[in-house]
């Protein structure tokens, strides 16, 4: 018959809670050790049945009145009670019998910190840490920048972190959290130092280069900051948020096929995600293959249909193929999802323009007027429809009214320029043209592009001449 060491443990724990129960109720019973008393405790605690533990650390206390141990889970159970300052007498009394136990500033520093006294919490941590070393020392370091992390102190959470690392340099809860501290904090070059000392002695800690690429990164030095990654990624080859971090960086550089290789890697070592279809999806983009740039947004979308971007990000590979009818599709499932944002009404306003279907294009571009009206490419898509659809005098109102929402942007004045010829007003026009090129000469191409045959009349011509002598466009 095999030995079955849980049975036997669950029979001794079994055995002695019926011990406590005897106890308690004075019967006879077996005398219970210390430790013994521990277990009780723990057991209730288990359960959750805090009330009982107490009633065990209490109890435990009786036999044992000098006994820290006891009186430091009487403190715990206290504490979870909410009953901090009775928590932190507990714990007064026993620091006179054994100030060595870690437990005892631990809890101390949780009762202050749930009675607002951060300071006190901080003062005796900082004492503590005087009294031990090794892993102690290091959980005291990790419960201070625990500390300063609730009072939003969050430069001394990095102080920590790095103390942390310079006693143990392999110390991977450090190695993980620094890394979004350094971002937090903005502490880069503090970060390449202290990682550029760890890999010194730990060349082949793939935290410690995964830290060095992400605060080269955080300074925009991404050719270092891939160079690292690939560190990283040649100890730890599954090392995925590597991977995922280095297309970043190669993003950066619109390196596309170079982040599209190690976003690929990112898939075939994690399970699908939306965003990294959609970065693989904005390289192609960038590339101008719209056709792939449209299969991995898709892809995305799958993910996540409720992403009203993604919609839109597919309408636009159509805009760009003159695919009108498809765009407008993804963009009814942009907007359904969110119907006001000025892009997408934007887009299908051109989409709408491009398909000879003006009132419908201006709505839509009166609405991103409406809710962006300093915005300059919504105004100058609602003037250049009106243009089209041959609304002039229309054309003419709106050219005032953006003038006036975006503070005088000289682009207003060539288009009311242009339609003033339009409507025959020819004096009007040549003088507001002569306005527009004083104010910014570069722009006169957007008013021959409403009309190249103004380059008929001499007097535009001696116009734009006059200017291209006198400032160079």
């Amino acid at each position: 018959m095999r030995d079955n060491p849980y049975r036997e443990d669950r029979e001794a724990l079994k055995e002695l809670l019926q011990q406590y129960q005897n106890l308690k109720s004075g019967r006879q019973h077996s005398f219970i050790e210390e430790d013994a008393f521990e277990r009780i405790i723990d057991y209730y605690d288990e359960k959750d049945d805090i009330n009982e533990a107490l009633e065990a650390a209490e109890t435990g206390l009786e036999q044992y009145p000098y006994s820290s141990q006891l009186m430091i889970k009487k403190a715990d159970l206290l504490l979870a009670s909410r009953k901090y300052q009775e928590a932190l007498d507990v714990l007064e009394n026993a620091e006179l019998y054994d100030s060595s136990d870690i437990n005892l500033y631990i809890l101390k520093t949780d009762a202050y910190l749930a009675l607002d006294q951060q300071p006190r919490a901080v003062a005796l941590l900082e004492a503590a840490l005087e009294m031990f070393e090794g892993e102690e020392r290091l959980d005291l370091l990790f419960e201070l920048a625990d500390v300063y992390d609730d009072y939003e102190e969050f430069d001394k959470v990095f102080d920590c972190l790095k103390w942390i690392l310079e006693e143990d340099p392999t110390n991977e809860e450090a190695l993980y959290k620094i890394c979004f501290w350094t971002d937090f904090t903005g502490r880069n070059e503090e970060s390449i130092r202290l990682h550029q000392r760890i890999i010194e002695e730990q060349p082949f800690s793939e935290l410690a280069w995964f830290n060095l690429a992400a605060a080269y990164q955080g300074l925009k030095l991404y050719e270092k900051a891939i160079d690292a990654y690939q560190y990283a990624v040649a100890i730890d080859e599954k090392f995925d948020y590597a991977y995922r971090n280095m297309g970043d960086a190669y993003l950066r550089l619109r390196k596309y096929k170079e982040a599209i290789e190690v976003l690929e890697k990112v898939l075939e070592l994690t399970r699908p995600e939306d965003v990294i279809y959609e970065a693989i999806g904005h390289c192609y983009h960038r590339m101008g293959n719209y056709a792939q740039a449209r299969f991995h947004y898709k892809k995305a979308v799958h993910l996540n249909p409720d992403d009203s971007k993604l919609h839109y990000k597919i309408a636009v590979t159509y805009m760009l193929e003159e695919q009108w009818a498809s765009a407008i599709k993804q963009l009814e499932n942009a907007m359904r999802i969110h119907r006001s944002i000025p892009e997408y009404n934007l887009a299908m306003g051109e989409c709408k323009m491009n398909l000879h279907q003006y009132k419908d294009a201006i709505l839509y571009f009166g609405t991103v007027v409406r809710y962006k009206t300093r915005n300059v490419a919504g105004w100058e898509a609602l003037i250049r429809c009106l243009i089209k659809a041959g609304f002039h005098d229309e054309a003419i109102e709106q050219c005032l009214a953006a003038l006036k929402a975006t503070d005088g942007k000289p682009l207003f004045y060539f288009y009311h320029s242009a339609m003033l010829f339009v409507t025959g007003k020819t004096k009007e026009g040549l003088l507001k043209l002569e306005e527009a090129m004083e104010k910014a000469p570069r722009l006169v191409k957007k008013f021959i592009e409403l009309n190249p045959s103004i380059l008929q009349n001499n007097q535009v011509v001696d116009i734009v001449a006059r200017y291209k002598k006198g400032k160079k466009i």
